[in-house]
């Protein structure tokens, strides 16, 4: 049940302010509490704490810690994703071609396009990301495969 009057009535986060610090924090913890993913590292969603759905109705958002050293298997997705480089320098393997990323860069992988992802042994990289996925698990048509090596 709700109730019938509310005080936010769109289908967007009333949050729009996740601060930096806050996000590296649940990184840091869920790093300590978890495995290390094999493909992605330590990824966490942003949410709308209304309806614990994306941020937007048609565009989600993550954050995700890659350890120093980490070396990540492939994976693609059918939503395309936009990624910024917050901390950290890495490499970003898109359809087969090698990508160097470091903090303030910004990179595309497209629909359906295998993505691994690895970092030196210098340091770890935390990167934000949108996509549309949101959109595609609306209308059924998210799909995702998890390769081996």
């Amino acid at each position: 049940m709700a109730p019938v009057r509310q005080l936010h009535a769109g289908s967007s986060s009333p949050i729009f302010s996740y601060p930096y610090e806050r996000s590296r924090e649940a990184l840091e913890t869920l790093r300590r509490q978890q495995e290390i993913d094999a493909w992605v590292g330590v990824k966490l969603r942003y949410v709308n704490p209304l309806t614990g759905g994306a941020p937007m109705p048609t565009i989600g958002a993550c954050m995700q810690l890659l350890p120093a050293g980490f070396c990540g298997l492939p994976h693609r997705s059918t939503d395309g994703t936009v990624y910024s480089v917050v901390e950290g320098h890495g490499t970003a393997t898109i359809g087969g071609r090698r990508f160097e990323f470091a903090p303030r860069d910004t990179f595309v992988v497209p629909s359906w396009s295998t993505l691994a992802l690895e970092t030196g042994a210098d340091g770890d990289a935390v990167l934000f990301s949108f996509s549309d996925r949101p959109v595609l698990e609306a209308i059924g048509q998210l799909r995702e495969e998890f390769l081996p090596e």
